[in-house]
């Protein structure tokens, strides 16, 4: 199929479909990508969880900080790519967007190549900056040293997952990522309890199934619709580089603050779990544990809003700003139900949660009743944040966008977490979570208010509208 030109953008659906068909179209295999990506994880902590014991699964909780830079970075270069696509193929800008698409090829491959080594040459000083204690060192070092080697492909997948969505085949990247995923999860069984391997096993069966899907995905890079990568444009230019990282940044810090939460709770509860009638290993895993399956409810919070991109870039570049305004409505809808949902989930089921992992010990769940309900206490009001932080990338404002994770994150979460944990211990460290959730929300309606209030006074919504009503 032939790119689109210039005289073709009114044919491309994002500009005239329904949006909650668009937003249905682009959400649910995001959000299903997403999940099989975190699955992987999710696996190997119910299957070390079952047949290694407590100490592995604070093993494997201890090297998960790296998968979540991992993601970062694919975020900096995917996201920031598909943005600038939806942007230019809104406005005709065709070769633009071939050099964008080039460029990122590029940068993606060499990100990749040098994550591996480094992870590699660095897992001891890794293992020991994330948290793990004296029982899980060792088992921690050798999970880390194996799944390092997959992080590369786990670049790939996930930053191709930005940019073949914004190509129009969401679909694609999907079927990859449940195909890995079902490569992790036959080998996970039979390398833990046939072959007696443990959280070595588990590591290369993440590998296997990771080095599958991120194949598959490279070679997609062929058959894209929309653009297509030019020999010419391979070469990375600091301009061209400037202006992907520049959309891509508000995600990749997102990703990031994600990780530094992650590490500074692991070192609180190895520190203050070791106060609790838990005790440190216990109250590591039990974290862990939350935020594998966190890692369920945030899938589809990232599904919904990864999914408005296209439709607000493109459309935001076409100056059909109602359709913009209206995506943003439908998608913030979406994901405050999905918060008050998981919230109910966590406050309910917490036991029950905790035992998919562990079943057989009464300390770990009598922790995870109340590690999950505390952490999770202000979780029915995260999803507004994440749909406004898109919007803004989606359109071109990545300080607004940045504005957001970082407050939610770098300046409430952590610092207090840090501040209420030396006076309360490890309950002060939870309760650093839902007031930042909490806080995060209120600072996104100000966010939004304030933008809608200037399109207003700038006609874009009236002129827009009366446009439609014409026609």
């Amino acid at each position: 199929m032939e790119p689109k030109t210039m005289e073709q953008p009114a044919a491309n659906p994002l500009a005239t479909a329904p949006i909650g068909e668009l937003l249905r179209r682009y959400s649910i295999p995001t959000t299903l990508t997403l999940l099989v990506n975190y699955l992987y994880n999710i696996a190997d902590q119910i299957f070390v969880g079952q047949g290694v014991g407590i100490t592995g699964m604070a093993a494997t909780n201890v090297a998960f900080p790296l998968t979540i830079v991992t993601i970062a970075l694919a975020l900096l270069l995917g996201d920031g790519c598909a943005a600038n696509l939806n942007l230019c193929l809104g406005r005709g800008e065709q070769e633009r967007a071939n050099r964008i698409i080039s460029h990122t090829a590029s940068l993606m491959v060499g990100v990749g190549i040098l994550l591996g080594i480094a992870g590699s040459l660095l897992a001891k000083p890794i293992v020991i900056l994330f948290g793990a204690t004296e029982t899980s060192f060792q088992a921690a070092l050798d999970y880390t040293r194996i799944i390092v080697w997959g992080l590369p492909f786990l670049l790939f997948s996930s930053a191709l997952a930005s940019i073949i969505r914004a190509d129009g085949n969401p679909k694609f990247t999907m079927k990859c990522m449940m195909l890995g995923a079902g490569i992790n999860l036959v080998l996970d069984p039979v390398f833990i309890f046939c072959l007696h391997m443990g959280v070595v096993g588990a590591a290369i069966a993440t590998v296997l199934g990771q080095a599958v899907a991120g194949t598959l995905c490279l070679l997609h890079l062929r058959r894209l619709q929309s653009v297509r990568i030019e020999r010419r444009w391979l070469r990375p230019a600091l301009p061209v580089t400037l202006q992907i990282l520049k959309l891509g940044i508000p995600s990749f810090l997102t990703q990031i603050m994600t990780a530094v939460v992650q590490v500074t709770m692991n070192n609180l509860m190895r520190q203050y779990g070791a106060a609790t009638a838990y005790g440190s290993d216990v109250a590591l895993s039990v974290y862990g544990a939350l935020m594998k399956v966190y890692q369920i409810a945030h899938a589809m919070f990232v599904g919904v809003s990864s999914a408005t991109q296209p439709i607000n870039g493109y459309n935001f570049g076409a100056r059909q700003y109602s359709r913009v305004r209206e995506t943003y409505r439908l998608a913030s809808a979406i994901a405050l139900v999905i918060s008050v949902g998981w919230f109910a989930v966590y406050q309910l089921f917490p036991r029950q949660i905790g035992s998919l992992f562990v079943s057989d010990d009464a300390a770990y769940l009598d922790a995870c009743g109340v590690i999950f309900r505390l952490y999770m206490l202000g979780f029915f009001a995260y999803g507004l944040h994440m749909t406004t932080a898109s919007f803004f990338q989606s359109i071109g404002k990545p300080g607004k966008a940045l504005a957001l994770p970082l407050t939610r994150q770098a300046v409430v979460l952590v610092p207090l977490a840090l501040v209420l944990s030396a006076r309360f211990g490890i309950t002060g460290a939870l309760l650093a979570a839902p007031v930042a959730d909490v806080g995060s929300c209120l600072l996104s309606l100000l966010l939004i208010r304030r933008e809608f209030s200037g399109w207003r006074r700038a006609g874009w919504l009236h002129a827009e509208e009366a446009r439609l009503q014409r026609g």
